[in-house]
């Protein structure tokens, strides 16, 4: 096996021979001695010193600090392109479906890597993984829906790189993360050389792969608010195979009055829109009490206008709407009923984690493949 720096090494055997596929390194053995090095680069490989890669042709830096970052961004402007986790973001440079002049790396910056519990907010940096925000109990007992939505966030692979704020700024209408930032009416630190501002969840998706952040700024940080007594969520998902995109998914909250009836109860939708959708479903949902939501998931569905795909229809989409809004809503009230009677009692939180339901193994099904 040949020794190389940092890259990428993909061994693909076929009756034809063996191809082999490097990204980002200069190989220093020859692997294929039977094809000339001109067909090689013709594959898209980079050999001995040949230039062609998958990705195309670029600048890269890696700031060592957020001020530095800043400052970086602000000299580049348009050019310039965050890499963060990279699970969304390589693969697009790969396909050269992104092609930015100049890629900024902000993995050194470590002081970015947090996840904290503060002034009624779950702060999330930068450079939190995902695996990091799912794992942290303080973050999971003060907004259960984290912990729920990010188990069905891809394959452990993939979240153990991901970021969650990458996630979000990704903007992926599929995507788990961003669904849950707007149903909770969260927000997104962004920050400029010079200044910074608090963009809200509602203004902050603006279409398919498209958010507020403007070129020369960084999003430093998500804020998801506490989740408040008497109050629960949950999250449902459909996809074709485990890991998958998500063909239709629901984040749901409800909050309880102090007479147990739903004083609110509002759904985020993912895989139905070119952007995170939320409706407030309070009225269909107190009008159903306890019985099945049967409203309410009848409201989505009126509501909800999804296009059709390559994986599934209209017609399917808005009726797994239907389905998923009932579930996840039977799956706050539960969630709900226990917080307000642990609160009544003075036993404190629920559980953290709430009742997300669990998969084989012991841990939740996964769903879909984000940054």
């Amino acid at each position: 096996m040949a020794s190389f720096g940092s890259g990428t090494l993909s061994i693909i055997r076929s009756a034809t021979g063996t191809l082999i596929v490097i990204i980002g390194c200069r190989v220093t053995r020859r692997f294929t001695p039977g094809l000339r090095v001109d067909a090689r680069n013709q594959a898209g490989c980079c050999y001995e010193g040949a230039r062609t890669v998958k990705p195309a042709p670029l600048r890269y830096s890696r700031p060592g600090s957020t001020a530095e970052a800043l400052a970086l961004l602000a000299s580049l402007g348009e050019d310039g392109k965050v890499l963060a986790g990279g699970q969304s973001l390589v693969p697009l440079l790969s396909m050269r479906l992104a092609a930015p002049e100049h890629l900024v790396d902000i993995n050194r910056l470590a002081e970015l890597g947090y996840v904290r519990v503060e002034d009624g907010q779950v702060r999330v940096g930068a450079l939190a993984r995902h695996a990091q925000v799912l794992a942290d109990p303080a973050a999971a007992a003060a907004q259960p829906l984290l912990a729920k939505a990010l188990r069905f966030v891809a394959h452990a692979a993939i979240r153990n790189r991901g970021t969650t704020v990458g996630s979000i700024v990704h903007a992926d209408p599929a995507g788990e993360m961003p669904a849950v930032l707007a149903v909770l009416d969260g927000a997104v630190r962004v920050a400029h050389q010079g200044g910074e501002r608090l963009v809200p969840a509602g203004e902050f998706f603006l279409g398919p792969l498209e958010s507020a952040v403007e070129p020369a700024e960084l999003a430093i940080e998500a804020l998801f608010p506490v989740l408040p007594p008497a109050a629960g969520t949950g999250f449902a998902e459909v996809s074709r195979r485990r890991g998958d995109y998500a063909i239709c998914g629901v984040a749901a909250t409800v909050r309880l009055g102090d007479d147990g009836t739903i004083t609110q109860a509002r759904a985020g939708y993912l895989s139905v829109g070119p952007s995170p959708i939320v409706l407030d479903l309070t009225e269909a949902a107190a009008a159903d009490g306890t019985d099945g939501f049967a409203a309410a998931a009848d409201l989505a569905r009126q509501q909800l206008d999804p296009e059709p795909d390559i994986h599934a229809t209209a017609d399917y989409r808005r009726h797994l709407a239907g389905v998923l809004t009932r579930r996840a809503l039977l799956e706050a009230l539960g969630e709900a009923q226990v917080r307000g009677r642990a609160g009544k009692n003075g036993a404190g939180r629920a559980r953290p984690g709430g009742t997300a339901p669990e998969g084989p193994g012991g841990t939740a099904s996964e769903g879909t493949a984000s940054d």
